[in-house]
């Protein structure tokens, strides 16, 4: 038996436009269900109920819209981290999600050694990399 950890992101409508827009910059294939399709009518029918994206680099990334009734709250204490090695794809990954973010610490070398960033994208969701140092 397997366990997985992913970051289940909320959303205020935007979750469609977000999970395409991590797919296209992550790439994997995306999956989307959207409250409609399991019996909702009315004008929250098209948002999504579920979303997930799983890539060829082992990422799981799931998210939603919030659902008819229960209000949206910002995330507060959590951050999605892409961290590894591959400085080439993580850099890349680094200058499409950061485009039109706020950038708390832009992507440099750091005193342990390695690149950092950090930065809330333009759908409000926090991310921090960590590139690993060479030696």
């Amino acid at each position: 038996m397997t366990a997985n950890l992913c970051p289940y992101l909320s959303f205020d409508g935007t979750a469609r436009e977000a999970m395409e827009t991590y797919q296209r910059i992550l790439g994997g294939t995306l999956t989307i269900n959207t409250f409609g399709e399991f019996g909702m009518d009315g004008p929250d029918a098209d948002k999504v109920m579920h979303g997930q994206l799983e890539t060829p680099d082992g990422i799981l990334l799931m998210g939603s819209d919030t659902g008819p009734g229960m209000g949206f709250e910002k995330p507060a204490g959590t951050v999605v981290c892409l961290s590894g090695t591959d400085t080439e794809k993580l850099r890349g990954w680094w200058a499409q999600l950061s485009d039109g973010a706020e950038v708390q610490t832009p992507l440099a070398v750091q005193m342990w050694g390695d690149e950092y960033g950090a930065c809330t994208d333009r759908f409000g969701t926090p991310w921090m990399f960590n590139i690993g140092g060479q030696g």
